[in-house]
């Protein structure tokens, strides 16, 4: 997860006001900085920073949790505000990248290195503890439940088709090794239906070759109206070219809009200053000549 997070996170802090590669950064200033994000309640909560900022598979914090509450000793100047805080996004990958970019502006001297250094592992501990909190009250709510066919197909194909997962026409699962990864998660998430996995898979494979094959056949079909758009385009461009009529339009336009008296008889020299605003029509033409 460290990777795919800082994969998607440095190149948008690029545009951070203030971002330098400097030397100065607080560690324990910075970790406090995200820790009023992403650790909200995190004394109560241990899968705070996931929740938050780490993956949504973690589930949502419990909403009697849902206060402002980190270390007593965070500074208010290196904390995100109450205030700042309600503008930020609910999913946690992209609060994550909302918060490095508000605790890199109120502290220049740290930069991304220095989060991903010092904030990556604490997130991925979270999800740990978020992932075992979730598998025993799985375990404790389905362990020994019997399930029908019926049952499994619904579940399993409804998770298959989760944004978690492969999502609506499987676009995350177009090759069998995500497929398949995607299933098994979903096996697991269900339990009680290994007996039916087998039928349930090569139900599933043949419901995703087919929407993959419809999804290429509507693409084609979209290339090519994009292409057909195109060329009439072009097309009516150059013919605009032949008759002059573009440059026309466009002279018109300016005697209309920008000029004080709209060239009108009298004032021909307005009519001269259109032309060469104009002009540009005169380019474009011979380039497509």
């Amino acid at each position: 997860m460290k990777r795919k997070i800082l994969f998607f996170v440095i190149p948008l802090l690029a545009f951070v006001p203030g971002f330098v590669y400097g030397a100065g950064c607080s560690t324990a200033n910075l970790i406090r900085c995200l820790d009023s994000s992403c650790a909200i309640n995190i004394g109560a909560n241990p899968a705070a920073r996931c929740q938050y900022c780490g993956s949504s598979s973690a589930g949502e914090p419990e909403k009697s949790m849902a206060m402002k509450s980190v270390s007593a000793g965070s500074a208010a100047k290196y904390s995100i505000s109450d205030k700042e805080l309600k503008k930020a996004p609910e999913d946690p990958g992209e609060r994550y990248v909302w918060t490095i970019k508000k605790c890199l502006e109120k502290m220049p001297d740290c930069t991304s290195e220095d989060v991903e250094d010092n904030y990556d592992s604490l997130i991925e501990q979270s999800c740990k503890a978020a992932g075992i909190a979730a598998d025993f009250s799985r375990l404790a709510k389905d362990v020994n439940t019997a399930k029908t066919k019926s049952t499994c197909s619904t579940e399993i194909s409804a998770c298959i088709i989760n944004e978690k997962h492969c999502l609506t026409g499987y676009r995350n699962c177009e090759s069998d090794e995500d497929f398949d990864k995607q299933f098994s998660d979903c096996g697991i998430i269900h339990v009680g239906c290994d007996e039916y996995l087998s039928e349930i898979r090569s139900t599933l494979i043949a419901a995703r070759d087919k929407a993959v094959k419809s999804a290429d056949e509507i693409l084609q079909k979209i290339v090519l109206a994009y292409q057909n758009a195109r060329q009439q385009t072009l097309e009516s461009t150059i013919e605009s070219c032949r008759d002059n009529s573009a440059k026309e339009n466009c002279i018109n336009s300016v005697c209309r809009n920008n000029m004080r008296n709209k060239c009108e008889v009298g004032y021909e020299y307005e009519q001269v200053v259109a032309g060469e605003l104009c002009k540009f029509h005169d380019i474009a033409c011979s380039r497509l000549q």
